[in-house]
């Protein structure tokens, strides 16, 4: 066990990151984000550089360091952080990583880059969805990037790493601020949480198992539906997922996703003038996900499903909620 003595963490972590290899140059890095096998960042490499797509938090970032030991790739090696949204789990370690690679400019949608820059607003929100000790504790104090090393990202964007070339497209959605990074040479698309989640405990001999994540507070199933059917437009062989890593059978799990998506607005509009529409949203989409998983062969026990996916029932109940209220206040205008 070690501790970098120029990150300021509150843990050890392994000198040996969990790093998986993908086909292609592609790397999985678990960022021990809540537990193991919750959140991947991911690294690509061609031509003897790279770039992270997604990085996890502060606590993520000696975990990415040493990943980049393991594949023999020097920090300054390291052209860009192409961050999917500025959601924490995804981007809150950016600003720190950044100190250790001296030649990576970040890379983020429009509506997300002031808030790299300056994340007092990012603070706030968050503290407002996890309290002030559990934000805290997951995510520590941010660090600001500085203007010299954060860029817009234009939709359909392309940059070059190596001899390979990256398309940034914008996905909303799960997010306004949202993109995904399409390699399309090889393809792979890298969709952050407008794809969903998928949790290898999850998968049966039928494959993996995918939920969207609804959490708040700019889910929009229109726009959410549109960006499914444009990165499936891409025909990618393999999607990676930061929510965990690479997935196949692509054209299954995105009508799976479409379904979802749909069924739980429906069910948010079920329980919308009810007395307590939070339990009952969170009382139907648990259901949904039970009776969906055990027709794709799960035998897992409630009590297992409910600890992989409980994270994932509250902050989707939180944003359906949020969303109900847009929806409400839509109707009230003149």
């Amino acid at each position: 066990m070690y501790i970098d003595p120029l990150i300021p963490d509150r843990r050890a972590v392994p000198l040996k990151a969990t790093l998986l290899r993908h086909p292609h140059g592609i790397s999985a890095v678990d960022t021990l984000y809540v537990r193991p096998g919750h959140a991947a960042a991911h690294i690509i490499v061609d031509g003897g550089r790279a770039a992270f797509v997604d990085v996890g938090t502060n606590d993520s970032v000696p975990q990415l360091l040493a990943a980049l030991a393991e594949l023999g790739i020097e920090r300054s090696a390291v052209d860009y952080l192409l961050l999917t949204h500025v959601h924490l789990d995804h981007a809150g370690g950016a600003g720190q990583l950044l100190t250790h690679l001296p030649n990576a400019l970040a890379l983020v949608h429009p509506r997300g880059a002031a808030h790299l820059a300056d994340p007092a607003r990012l603070i706030a929100g968050s503290i407002a969805v996890y309290g002030e000790a559990r934000f805290r504790e997951l995510y520590g104090t941010l660090v600001p990037i500085p203007h010299a090393r954060l860029r817009s990202a234009a939709d359909g964007e392309r940059v070059q790493l190596g001899g390979r070339t990256l398309e940034l497209i914008h996905t909303p959605g799960h997010a306004l601020h949202h993109l995904a990074v399409v390699d399309a040479a090889h393809g792979a698309l890298f969709s952050g949480d407008t794809f969903g989640i998928s949790y290898r405990e999850l998968d049966t001999p039928s494959g993996a198992f995918i939920i969207p994540t609804t959490t708040p507070t700019q889910f929009d199933p229109q726009q959410h539906l549109a960006s499914v059917d444009r990165m499936l437009s891409y025909h990618p062989q393999s999607i990676y997922l930061m929510h965990f890593s690479r997935v196949s059978e692509v054209p299954r799990l995105g009508a799976e996703l479409k379904e979802q998506i749909t069924a739980l607005t429906h069910i948010a509009h079920s329980h919308a003038r009810s007395a307590d529409p939070a339990a009952g949203i969170r009382a139907d989409m648990r259901a949904l996900w039970l009776r969906r998983l055990r027709a794709h062969g799960s035998r897992l026990s409630e009590a297992a499903i409910d600890a992989a996916l409980a994270g994932d029932l509250e902050l989707n109940t939180q944003g359906l909620i949020a969303y109900l209220a847009r929806a409400s206040a839509r109707e009230q205008r003149p």
